[in-house]
């Protein structure tokens, strides 16, 4: 059996396996891409890029369609050992401007050219931009590095994350790191060929390398459903019944939509075997209503991790027992194999509640190009001194009970989880503050009734200032999922002892 040391071999190694299977189904379309359809496609990417010099080491950003040829070129990045990372094409300019500033790429890729024009994003990341079907044209054919030649431990992609500085941060997956998650995936879920996984998440989002990375990788069938589709929530649940989707992963705030516009009967998602979600908590009133809907044919699962460590590491299956308390969130579950954890401790009376410390090999190498965030939060052991033990603090708060079982209990910072984005806070302060005649800005979340959440920014503006004028100028600078939904305006903001704003007043 061959030795299986990056993702360009794992995907040679499904090709001579799965090559007639089915990879991916655009269900409202009616067409079916092969797996070796798709290879052929990655592999005509690979010899563009080549041609073009990219090789090994260096960054291609990507503005995915989700189109066949737009996974095939991440399959190409993985062949030839060029790390990938996401754009959102609805990002602010700025946020893209600061993501491109970070991850300096080679190439930009647009397959969105609809919402960005190529010249304006060549603008922003100062290198050169082409439309993703430029590369499924004829090329002059490159020699390919050998495919071995690509070290397990070399990045496979950046994954940007909110910043409590206003600059998102590129955490980065080895390829080492992305083959254990697919084992551990493959081993919890029972994935097998004849699987069917949805792809609802967004690219640039951490969720997508669950559905990506677990269908592709196993020989199973990939369901790419669109933001535009997204938006039609009775679409979505057509073209996962016409699909026959066997694998749904999402973030709860998804299926709470689902079932808040009562776009789902017991009759849908009639081939389901796993409801997977992952990236917030789970509303007890609304995870009852999705087990009792679903719960006597499907299981549902409660997943964890945090970017920095490959997507998820952990998972709990959902049983009727866990809804006779409904006034807390469903268990984390227990840790994947190559994770292992500590709880540092918040008080030393108590040493199962604290900080979650994430270890072990599929903890990721850090975030791109930022060294001091880096050292900050991919540290020694703190409890461990006798040999290098590195490891990841996630900032959770968790709580371990008698059973082993973890439970999320907030956070040490000021992060949040809305719409499943992992947010700081003082990232949208930051973006907030930059607008004129804004002296100074406190952010909070609400949580709300029916399982949501809104962001509310409390500003101190000049008397000039209007709060729906505010609004209109923070969603030009930041991202939709960060927009607040309502600011107030005050003359001035409550203060700590410290002298800083006292969020528990403005809440």
């Amino acid at each position: 059996m061959a030795h299986i040391s990056n993702l360009g071999l794992a995907f040679a190694e499904v090709l001579s396996r799965h090559g007639e299977r089915t990879a991916l189904i655009y269900a409202a379309e009616g067409r079916r891409i092969s797996y070796a359809e798709l290879g052929l496609l990655a592999e005509q990417s690979a010899q563009h890029l080549a041609a073009r010099g990219l090789h090994a080491g260096q960054v291609l950003t990507l503005l995915s369609d989700k189109s066949p040829q737009a996974y095939a070129l991440m399959l190409a990045c993985l062949r030839l050992g060029v790390a990938y990372t996401h754009l959102d094409p609805d990002s602010p300019v700025e946020r893209l401007r600061k993501i491109l500033a970070v991850s300096a790429p080679a190439l930009l890729v647009n397959g969105c050219p609809e919402q960005r024009s190529s010249a304006e994003l060549a603008t922003l990341a100062g290198c050169p931009a082409i439309e993703l079907q430029a590369l499924h044209q004829p090329c002059v054919a490159a020699a390919l590095p050998a495919a071995e030649a690509v070290c397990g431990s070399a990045p496979a992609y950046l994954m940007f994350t909110s910043g409590s500085t206003g600059t998102p941060k590129g955490a980065v997956m080895s390829h080492a790191n992305v083959l254990g998650f697919i084992a551990w995936s493959q081993n919890r879920f029972g994935i097998t060929p004849d699987d069917v996984l949805t792809n609802v998440n967004p690219m640039y989002f951490d969720n997508s390398v669950f559905d990506v990375y677990t269908a592709l990788f196993s020989g199973a069938a990939l369901v790419p459903i669109t933001a535009r589709q997204l938006r039609d929530t009775r679409l979505v649940v057509r073209l996962v019944n016409e699909a026959r989707c066997t694998v749904w992963f999402s973030v709860p705030s998804m299926l709470i939509y689902l079932l808040t516009t009562r776009a789902l009967a017991p009759t849908d998602f009639p081939a389901l075997r796993k409801i997977v979600f992952g990236g917030e908590g789970f509303p007890k009133p609304k995870l009852k209503q999705l087990f009792e809907l679903f719960g006597q044919r499907a299981v549902l699962e409660n997943v964890y991790g945090p970017t920095e460590c490959t997507c998820i590491c952990s998972a709990y299956t959902i049983s009727a027992s866990d809804f006779e308390d409904m006034t807390v969130l469903a268990p984390l579950g227990r840790l994947a194999q190559n994770f292992d954890y500590e709880i540092l401790a918040s008080e030393p009376s108590n040493p199962d509640f604290g900080e979650l410390f994430l270890r072990g090999p599929q903890v990721g190498l850090g975030y791109y190009r930022d060294p001091a965030r880096t050292a900050a939060a991919f540290v020694q052991n703190p409890l461990r001194a006798d040999y290098h033990d590195r490891g990841y603090r996630s900032g959770d708060l968790v709580e371990r009970d008698a059973l082993g079982q973890l439970h999320f209990r907030g956070r040490a910072d000021f992060q949040i989880k809305h719409m499943g984005y992992r947010i700081e806070l003082e990232e949208i302060e930051f973006g907030i503050n930059t607008l004129p005649g804004v002296r100074e800005c406190g952010v909070v979340y609400r949580r709300l009734e029916g399982g949501f959440g809104e962001i509310v920014a409390h500003v101190a503006a000049e008397p000039s200032c209007d709060s729906a004028a505010l609004l209109k100028e923070a969603a030009r600078v930041l991202p939709t999922y960060m927009a607040p939904r309502r600011i107030v305006l005050h003359e001035h903001l409550p203060k700590n002892a410290n002298g800083k704003i006292d969020r528990q007043a403005l809440d």
